[in-house]
């Protein structure tokens, strides 16, 4: 089971593929796609929906994830994550993928079993789990790739549930 994990935001979407190996998991790629500030908002969500299916389209994961938009205090920014967030969800309508939608509380206790983690806490952990040289940067990615774990184990215990 591969599945693609998304961290999205305008100027920096984060995102990671993961394999569920059977003995194991493996990160198969992670990075970001960033937009230029100076470039018109419609263009920078349509370059994020193009690079997006672009990945779809390569590694053909079998389900994705993407983060919960997290309200923070500058509601500007919130939008446009908010922004981000459907173009990345529509790239995954798009291309035929079920995808879970998991808040920022739900992924550190998937990845780290404390839901009150740090992000270093996180990095770590998705370092670990993936066995990792060290920890995946940028952070967007390393978010990414926790987000695409938190699902794969969601993916697990439904699993389990149902045989």
């Amino acid at each position: 089971m591969m599945v693609v994990g998304i961290d999205p935001g305008t100027a920096t979407t984060g995102y990671g593929i993961v394999e569920d190996k059977g003995y194991g998991l493996e990160a198969i790629t992670y990075g970001v796609v960033t937009t230029a500030p100076s470039l018109p908002l419609e263009q920078r969500l349509a370059q994020l929906f193009d690079a997006l299916s672009t990945l779809i389209q390569r590694y053909k994961p079998d389900s994705a994830a993407v983060e919960q938009l997290f309200f923070q205090r500058n509601v500007r920014t919130a939008i446009a994550v908010g922004q981000a967030r459907g173009v990345a969800l529509l790239a995954l309508a798009k291309a035929g993928l079920s995808v879970g939608e998991y808040s920022p509380l739900e992924v550190k206790q998937a990845v780290t079993g404390y839901g009150g983690a740090d992000k270093n806490q996180v990095q770590h952990m998705v370092q670990l789990l993936l066995n990792l040289p060290e920890v995946p940067h940028p952070d967007d990615a390393a978010d990414a790739l926790a987000v695409a774990i938190c699902h794969l184990h969601h993916l697990r215990t439904a699993q389990q549930w149902t045989t």
